[in-house]
């Protein structure tokens, strides 16, 4: 039971983690202990399975949906707690007959069967440990009489019989010497009250008086006889406490004993940390600088192909500005039409010749010109569109590398392709990868390529199947070790041929040879 020394607080101050319920993520409350042997408050049990009730009830509810057990649940109203609670609450036919829903603590399933939270021991020594963490924390907020007339006086006992806690004088009046009442059992102050004897949760009646090896949880005699635990193996209850207690006082004496080790791996640890965060800056930085090289290229690169395709727009209107002016010389009053009409009028005939001839073959060329119209220069800029496919690509390839980590080679000599492909590799290194990834893609007729198919190999050989028939494909590899990958190795092109081999046989008839991918495909090593 409970004492009142001083050192019982010293140790409970640096353990208020283990004394937060993983669903509500508060102290616990009326802890009961789940078949995983995780505990939980009593109240978190029931706004679970009540969420599980109105998510089955309410299929088609996307608030159902979105609920989660590892978030902190809504309280529910106080007639479906009622209703959970009453001892012979049966499901209807919509609920589920058994109750399955994930621990909050270890995510496992966890099976309440038809007995629900019925069946479920409370953790009355988790329960202890949080009232003696809620009395050191107040420290100095007394638990008062609670049967003292207004103003309460500060209780000196609490009887577990009762359930209640004394002033002296009400001690006195309350257990009065020579009754039974006197032969109760008082501890110190607490607000914390728990039966004196634990009961089977299955068989009511009975106290637990065994302890249940395969199952790890203390049974009744009846419970052995002919309840779930009848062909297990139990033990007696002192058995089972002297047990378990000599092996977490020896795991506490072990715990004790390292205390020097784990401190200074907590040392370790924090010194790991902080250069984690220096490592992860300088890459950080580093990846900048790269990228920022990167956008210096691509600036330059811009700058130079804004020039070329200004430059050609300007030389392309130049020609037309000037062909646009030959032509609107053709115009009447305008240029060669205007001055041919002043020609006309001379009337000297030698002095009309002498000018005329010359005029007409220019007015015959700009007439040749008008049957046969050509611009100067063409609209259309196909030939300055930058093609950044393979740019594009590589930059979708971006990814880490150590120099650490050697480029794999293909072995072009050993890889063979038909209707399948057997492609094999080295690592020139000393040190070899974890595992690689081997791509491969199909490339068109007009040399169009297609997205690259990725598989991962942990060895240095992989056949690759159903490849089309007359097709090229380019096949590469790189290797990882950890998260760091080396770069891709240089491609190799293969083509398959035009179709599958007939061979003949001798009394005429045709069968289909043996695929030559057999007799080039003998191994693929085990991976």
């Amino acid at each position: 039971m409970e004492g009142d020394g001083s050192d019982s607080l010293v140790t409970i101050k640096n353990i208020e983690r283990e004394l937060i319920c993983p669903a509500c993520k508060e102290l616990f409350t009326h802890p009961l202990i789940l078949p995983c042997q995780h505990s939980i408050c009593h109240k978190c049990v029931k706004e679970l399975l009540l969420t599980l009730d109105d998510s089955f009830n309410d299929v088609g509810s996307d608030n159902s949906n979105q609920s989660s057990p590892r978030l902190r649940l809504p309280s529910p109203s106080m007639d479906k707690i009622d209703r959970i609670n009453r001892p012979g609450w049966k499901r209807n036919s919509l609920t589920p007959k058994t109750t399955i829903f994930p621990c909050p603590g270890c995510e496992h399933d966890v099976d309440l069967g038809e007995r629900g939270i019925s069946g479920l021991f409370r953790n009355f020594t988790l329960e202890t440990i949080v009232e003696r963490y809620r009395q050191a924390a107040r420290a100095a907020t007394a638990i008062m009489c609670d049967l003292c007339k207004p103003p309460p006086q500060e209780s000196t006992k609490s009887c577990m019989d009762c359930s209640a806690s004394y002033c002296n004088e009400c001690f006195k009046i309350y257990h009065p010497w020579g009754t039974v009442k006197a032969q109760h059992e008082y501890v110190g102050p607490t607000t914390n009250f728990r039966p004196k004897i634990l009961m089977c949760p299955e068989h009511e009646t009975e106290r637990i008086n065994m302890y249940c090896e395969l199952c790890r949880r203390p049974v009744c005699h009846l419970c052995k006889l002919g309840g779930n635990h009848s062909n297990h193996r139990v033990t007696t209850m002192s058995s089972a406490y002297k047990t378990l207690k000599e092996k977490l006082s020896k795991d506490i004496d072990y715990l004790i004993g390292k205390e020097s080790q784990v401190k200074g791996q907590i040392s370790e640890l924090n010194l790991l940390m902080k250069e984690t965060e220096c490592n992860g800056e300088r890459a950080k930085e580093e990846a900048i600088t790269h990228f920022e090289k990167l956008f210096e290229i691509l600036e330059e690169r811009k700058s130079s192909v804004l020039k070329a395709i200004e430059a050609s727009k300007k030389l392309r209107l130049d020609k037309f500005q000037t062909q646009v002016e030959e032509y609107q010389g053709l115009l009447e009053n305008n240029g060669l039409v205007g001055y041919a009409q002043e020609v006309l009028k001379e009337t000297d005939q030698s002095c009309f010749v002498q000018t005329a001839k010359q005029l007409h073959l220019r007015i015959q060329k700009a007439t040749e010109s008008l049957k046969s119209f050509r611009p100067a220069a063409q609209t259309s800029f196909e030939d300055y569109v930058v093609n950044t496919s393979k740019q594009t690509e590589l930059l979708g390839d971006l990814s880490f590398f150590s120099n650490g980590i050697d480029v794999p080679e293909i072995n072009e000599e050993q890889s063979k392709v038909y209707n399948n492909a057997l492609i094999n590799w080295y690592h020139p290194g000393k040190e070899k990868a974890d595992s690689y990834v081997l791509e491969y893609r199909k490339i068109n007729r007009d040399d169009e390529m297609l997205s690259w198919n990725e598989i991962e190999v942990h060895g240095t050989s992989k056949v690759v199947s159903e490849l089309e028939n007359n097709c090229n494909y380019a096949f590469r590899v790189r290797a990882y070790k950890g998260s760091i990958c080396s770069p891709c190795s240089r491609e190799l092109i293969l083509h398959t041929p035009p179709a599958p081999a007939f061979a003949l046989m001798g009394s005429g008839g045709i069968q289909l040879e043996e695929p030559i991918t057999a007799k080039y495909l003998e191994y693929e090593e085990d991976i």
